[in-house]
């Protein structure tokens, strides 16, 4: 018993291959797009509070300052006596904004970190979209040309891309620094 391989069945073997990839990878980055998405919601969200906590930051040393301008104008002024229990008043606010000064600066560098360990994460899932975006159009390209080594130069592409969405999932640490300081 002799098989016979014709060109038709090597075709519809190579266009099942192609399928499979597409439709694998598709639904990959489907689900790294959703994600990602998250995570840059969450870069809006620590970013805003970064700047909110900030400006109170800068609205707190203000206050200090016109409290400090305002006790050595009351303190020159004031008749000796008279203006104590607004001295002591100027004091206790000066001591609160000097209290207050490095919890917010704090929040807002824990709020500028968390950005930056999102970002981390961002750019590793558009490294994958863009992996998987060309593997996908070379696989195309593979259909239209009935080419199985330009299958395997997509797949390369698409593993790449998996490996970066699933860092991005995973929290892993690598990081496509040249590729992001290129498109970046």
């Amino acid at each position: 018993m002799e098989l016979e391989v014709t060109a038709e069945a090597k075709d519809k073997s190579l266009t099942r291959r192609i399928a499979i990839t597409v439709v694998a990878l598709s639904v990959f980055v489907a689900l790294c797009h959703i994600k990602d998405e998250n995570t840059v919601q969450g870069m809006e969200r620590n970013e805003a509070h970064a700047i909110d906590t900030w400006n109170e930051y800068q609205a707190n040393k203000t206050k200090q300052h016109l409290a400090e301008n305002a006790r050595v104008q009351l303190k020159v002024l004031a008749v000796p006596g008279k203006a104590d229990a607004e001295l002591a008043k100027l004091d206790g606010d000066i001591a609160k904004y000097k209290a207050q000064s490095p919890t917010l600066s704090d929040q807002a560098h824990e709020h500028e970190t968390a950005y930056d360990a999102l970002r981390f994460h961002h750019d590793q899932f558009d490294a994958a979209d863009a992996a998987i975006s060309t593997a996908i159009s070379l696989a195309a390209v593979a259909a239209l040309m009935e080419t199985v080594a330009l299958l395997w130069v997509a797949w390369g592409f698409g593993a790449f891309g998996v490996f970066m969405g699933l860092n991005g999932f995973l929290g892993g640490s690598f990081h496509p620094g040249i590729l992001s300081t290129l498109l970046g």
